[in-house]
């Protein structure tokens, strides 16, 4: 999400001194009711100014223009991380809530077992039931481990090779 920026008055580019509109500290971008400042004594009209003081105001209004966009960027920046924090801390807690609710679904699948047989023998099924399911997992995500190895482009360096191995054709064939 940008932050749109508040028309300029015409006066604003001629005038040296005239200030950005202060960031608020929401990152919400700029305040509006920007006040525009007369220009400094003595600066005059821009054509009867010096090519001295031109560039002494142009340097004068990027440097203000950088540090107006670096305040914004550090705003912007501050409430996006604040954010990510919250949404972060939300994500772990609703994480470590799904890991109770599982445990309480398995409780409860070994004490709905636990009317047709023994408690020990319940819970004893429900493990190995999780055992085979996390073994057949582990078995799934080594299969894809191994595919991905190793990490190097094998089509990628196929095709170097046999684009060097034409070349090569192509060279001797030429002498």
């Amino acid at each position: 999400m940008t932050a749109e920026r508040p028309a300029q008055s015409p006066n604003a580019a001629r005038q040296p001194n005239a200030r950005r509109p202060r960031l608020s500290g929401d990152g919400g971008g700029y305040r509006q009711g920007m006040s525009e400042q007369p220009p400094a004594p003595g600066t005059g009209d821009l054509q009867s100014a010096s090519t001295g003081e031109l560039v002494s105001r142009l340097s004068a209004q990027v440097s203000e223009l950088v540090r107006a966009e670096l305040a914004l960027a550090r705003s912007e920046l501050k409430t996006k991380g604040a954010r990510f924090g919250v949404g972060a801390g939300l994500a772990g807690a609703a994480g470590l809530l799904a890991v109770g609710g599982l445990l309480a679904l398995l409780l409860a699948a070994i004490a709905a077992l636990a009317l047709v047989l023994p408690v020990w023998a319940a819970a004893l099924l429900v493990g190995v039931v999780l055992l085979i399911i996390a073994g057949v997992l582990a078995l799934l995500g080594r299969r894809q481990v191994q595919k991905a190895l190793p990490p190097v482009p094998e089509q990628a360096v196929q095709g170097a090779q046999q684009d060097a191995q034409v070349i090569k054709d192509g060279l001797s064939r030429r002498s």
